[in-house]
């Protein structure tokens, strides 16, 4: 058991500000949930809390202020911060064109002993460990303590990247926070993989430590220093290994991801298209955590099983974790239901292009189908059975708006069936249970927050004015759910495999009407078609150019 401990040297940046703010904050009692302090040109300062803010004083900043504070911090480096010496705070400047500073955000930085203890039995285990998480979470928090307790519990040579003095401190002396650990600094931020590079060419270590692993060099320097045996704990930007999967800079962290395209039996034995999305290499970080808030993380021991099963359109389940106020670490295993109508995972369904397709994209597609047979009658907790989307998108919109909506394994615990746009298309055990059992089906057109909330607005708002959907009384609706799974497989093999790598694609079998409409959609690329197969079985081939 171990109890959470902060320090944060308050004083000392609280003594930079203004006299009126300094006194403002002197009698503010939740000095020790303070998150940062802002001052613009021309407007009252701001004090700002997790989930609130409110104004410090009632006279606006003025240059003088600023002034008076840049001068007393010193020089700011190439990335616009500046510190404090011997401290973990962070000054940010916002400049005008001329260079001059007209804005400035005093981030408190503090050290938290205690956190560790979440992903305590990870570092023993000598992998590479990757944390993710939206900014505020504690990553960097959690970085610093994991950097001391590797090189002073478990006496490991530990070498830590610090970019912008964000985990030890400003000054030419690290903040005893990181323990024994090294620190090497960055002239700037570009040069971050060279120092990576360099600290394990010259100072033989056994762990490096970076925070925010962000540009496509850097995601080479890490795959370079892990293929040399040594150790990897970092940060990325993202909030979860959905969106690595998405992001063609970072993406081979996890593995990197490419198009593959599977012979007939292979693509019949998968009941897939032929052009599918895989895993290309082993990952860089063996081990991820997610972490949803301070005290609550998700733990994934195999990230490659992980992309893996989220590139086959089926959800991963982490372990999770979550920290009790006494200090102990309780952890939640996955269960899983014995019921015969659990999500099926027949058809693999590939994840969106994770390189953005806009500039190929063609008009005249909807934003979104719905299949809503009938409204929902109100209940306490809307159920929700995500198909080919994220149940952790899904949270992070409930939590963001706290709408009483839970995710559901089971269809038969489903109020309604949550699906991207071309997973449903691939699912059809799926549909056919869905209406069987008179559940109805909600189409969105990708797995992004935006759009999952929105969806579950509107699904909010219809149980609870009763309102029906005219669509849903259409007959056609099936219809032209297969037909916009149609375009969107045959747009995602233009898009991914004709027109890139200049090799041709066989569709999947369509009734003739839709067939007509992918070969007015491949005629929109100025690529040409044809079509092949027997009576049933008849398929659209498309060329490249």
């Amino acid at each position: 058991m171990t109890t959470e401990r902060i320090t944060d040297d308050l004083n000392r940046l609280v003594s930079l500000l203004p006299a009126e703010l300094q006194a403002s904050l002197a009698s503010t009692e939740s000095r020790d949930q303070l998150l940062e302090v802002v001052l613009d040109l021309g407007r009252v300062p701001e004090a700002r809390y997790s989930g609130w803010s409110t104004a410090l004083g009632s006279s606006s900043v003025t240059h003088a202020d600023l002034q008076a504070m840049v001068e007393r911090l010193g020089q700011f480096g190439s990335d616009n911060r500046a510190g404090i010496e011997r401290t973990l705070h962070r000054i940010s400047a916002i400049r005008n064109r001329r260079g001059e500073v007209v804005g400035l955000t005093c981030r408190v930085g503090r050290a938290v002993f205690g956190t560790v203890a979440m992903v305590r039995d990870l570092l023993d285990s000598g992998e590479s460990l990757l944390l993710m998480g939206r900014p505020g979470v504690g990553k960097t928090t959690a970085l610093r303590e994991i950097a001391r307790v590797l090189a002073d519990d478990l006496g490991k040579r530990v070498v830590v990247i610090d970019t912008s003095n964000e985990i030890a401190g400003d000054g030419d002396i690290p903040h005893p926070a990181i323990g024994r650990a090294r620190r090497m600094q960055v002239a700037r931020p570009e040069l971050q993989h060279q120092v990576m590079i360099e600290a394990v060419e010259n100072h033989m270590p056994e762990v490096i430590v970076i925070d925010e692993i962000g540009t496509e060099l850097e995601a080479r320097a890490a795959r370079t220093i892990a293929e040399r045996g040594v150790t990897l704990v970092a940060t990325a930007h993202g909030n979860a290994l959905s969106n690595l999967i998405k992001n063609p800079t970072l993406c081979d962290l996890i593995g990197g991801i490419e198009s593959v395209t599977l012979g007939d039996d292979e693509a019949r034995r998968r009941r897939s298209q032929k052009t599918v999305l895989e895993r290309a290499a082993e990952p860089t970080f063996s081990m991820a955590v997610e972490m949803h808030s301070r005290s609550r993380w998700a733990v994934y021991r195999e990230v490659g099983r992980a992309v893996d099963a989220l590139l086959r359109g089926q959800v991963p389940s982490p372990e999770q974790r979550e920290m009790a106020s006494d200090g102990r670490v309780l952890r939640v295993e996955p269960q899983l239901s014995p019921s015969p109508l659990r999500r099926p995972s027949l058809v693999p369904v590939p994840l969106p292009n994770p390189v953005d397709p806009t500039p190929l994209q063609p008009g005249g597609i909807g934003f979104a189908q719905s299949e809503l047979n009938q409204s929902q009658a109100s209940s306490k907790t809307f159920q929700v059975l995500c198909c080919g989307l994220s149940e952790q998108r899904l949270d992070e919109a409930v939590r963001r708006h706290d709408w009483s909506v839970q995710a559901v394994d089971d269809l038969v615990q489903a109020d309604v069936v949550l699906s991207v746009r071309q997973g449903l298309g691939r699912q059809p055990e799926l549909r056919r249970q869905a209406r069987e059992a008179g559940v109805p089906i909600l189409v969105i057109k990708s797995d992004t927050l935006p759009q999952v909330e929105r969806a579950l607005e509107r699904l909010l708002m219809r149980r609870d004015s009763g309102l029906s959907d005219r669509d849903s009384a259409d007959s056609g609706d099936g219809d032209q759910s297969d037909a916009s799974a149609a375009l969107e497989e045959c747009r995602l093999a233009v898009e991914q495999v004709v027109v890139p790598q200049g090799r041709p694609v066989e569709l999947l079998p369509r009734t003739q009407e839709v067939r007509q409409m992918q070969a007015d959609l491949v005629t929109r690329y100025r690529l040409r078609s044809d079509v092949y197969g027997t009576s049933g079985q008849r398929r659209l081939r498309v060329f490249p150019p």
